[in-house]
């Protein structure tokens, strides 16, 4: 049958055209997916260094390598307390990205950010996920059940911490505000004691004039009248 036969060589040029295109394609997509990689890990952390983390690996790291020296070995409760202060440093870094993800995804939708940003921030929501985790079992480990409740007691911790330090902030600036009541009464009290003798002295020029008033009345009243006929008389009060 004749509509069975192809021709080949007609059809060798679009398949040629097909494999060089998908060639192109697919090594432009692995060359984009490599540089995106190479931006993405070059980022900026979101996060400083997580200094509780690495103090809590380091007392790990120290038991694991006196394993047999119990006098070098760090104590259990050591160990909790630090893995405590990694909880409540994670519990400020929980509060900052939830504070920060609204206002985020309102300023990309206006587009007053950039992608890189967004990254930055989606990559700090991941490890904030596995930091978590690894928090909640590493408090397993140390005590069955504890994971549970580390971060309770880190928020206890943390709200009790920033108590203090808005305590702090108010007796320090205690002294500040006395010397700044201080001159303000003292100003109060220079202006009010300016208005009482400005009126004073208004009280006194006005009492002068009064007095001097008089006793051009009384002068005149007590000079000698001269009558129609000459003869003159005393004004009777």
């Amino acid at each position: 049958m004749e509509w069975f036969d192809i021709d080949w060589k007609g059809l060798a040029l679009p398949f040629a055209y097909i494999f060089v295109l998908g060639g192109m394609l697919y090594t432009f997509s692995t060359i984009y997916r490599k540089r995106k990689a190479s931006q993405s890990a070059n980022l900026a952390p979101w996060f400083p260094p997580h200094l509780q983390k690495n103090i809590y690996s380091s007392l790990l790291e120290i038991n694991a390598a006196d394993n047999h020296d119990k006098k070098t070995r760090v104590p259990a409760s050591v160990v909790r307390t630090a893995l405590l202060r990694r909880a409540v440093e994670d519990i400020g870094r929980i509060i900052q990205v939830r504070s920060a993800k609204q206002a985020l995804n309102t300023l990309l939708q206006r587009g007053s950010v950039g992608d890189d940003l967004m990254q930055r921030f989606s990559r700090a929501e991941k490890e904030m996920e596995e930091e978590l985790r690894d928090v909640v079992m590493e408090a397993n480990a140390l005590a069955p059940g504890w994971g549970q409740a580390i971060f309770q007691s880190a928020n206890e911790i943390a709200a009790n911490t920033h108590l203090r330090a808005r305590i702090d902030d108010i007796q320090a600036q205690a002294a500040t505000e006395k010397e700044w009541w201080e001159k303000r009464r003292q100003c109060i009290s220079k202006e009010f004691m300016k208005e009482l003798d400005e009126e004073e002295e208004l009280s006194k020029a006005g009492s002068v004039r009064v007095g001097s008033d008089d006793e051009g009345v009384l002068v005149d009243s007590t000079s000698p009248a001269t009558s129609p006929g000459g003869s003159k008389k005393r004004v009777k009060k």
